[in-house]
């Protein structure tokens, strides 16, 4: 398995004309458990986002989520990943862009394949390949108040 992926980022030159300022392979490929590999795209911090500057904000070291800003990053989840129940304190953006995979909620089980998307609200939830071939995602993480059900805070976890 190798997260292979073009990022193009585009900016403004100093006469304030749009231009390209990254067209690369990324570099910045890891993974936080086995049989997933990770690279965060860009990430921003503050609303509203300040589109000026240069820097590569694919650097910034960040968590699964940034507070008080956004994630974009794309993961690719081999056949058999290990197991990760999680939550984030974040609004999730997520598209399936190759291959299938499970999403298991609490009590429920939904099945994704390429093209669909989802938007996952502070649920506890965990991501399982049952195919024979890695599952590309892209999601979109966006700093959020933690979820509440009937008068108890659910915080992020795993």
């Amino acid at each position: 398995m190798a997260l292979k992926l073009r990022r193009v980022v585009t900016g403004h030159d100093k006469d304030g004309k749009a231009i390209v300022t990254i067209d690369e392979d990324v570099k910045n490929v890891g993974s936080a458990r086995p049989g997933a590999q990770a690279s965060v795209v860009w990430s921003t911090v503050g609303f509203p986002v300040d589109n000026d500057g240069s820097a590569d904000e694919s650097t910034r070291k960040v968590g699964t989520t940034l507070a008080g800003g956004s994630v974009f990053r794309v993961v690719e989840f081999s056949p058999g990943v290990q197991r990760r129940m999680h939550r984030t304190d974040s609004i999730d953006y997520a598209v399936i862009m190759s291959g299938e995979i499970d999403m298991e909620l609490d009590n429920s089980t939904v099945h994704l394949k390429a093209g669909d998307v989802l938007v996952q609200r502070g649920t506890i939830h965990n991501w399982v390949n049952r195919g024979t071939a890695p599952c590309t995602v892209a999601f979109i993480l966006i700093d959020a108040k933690p979820a509440t059900s009937g008068g108890k805070v659910l915080h992020a976890e795993g």
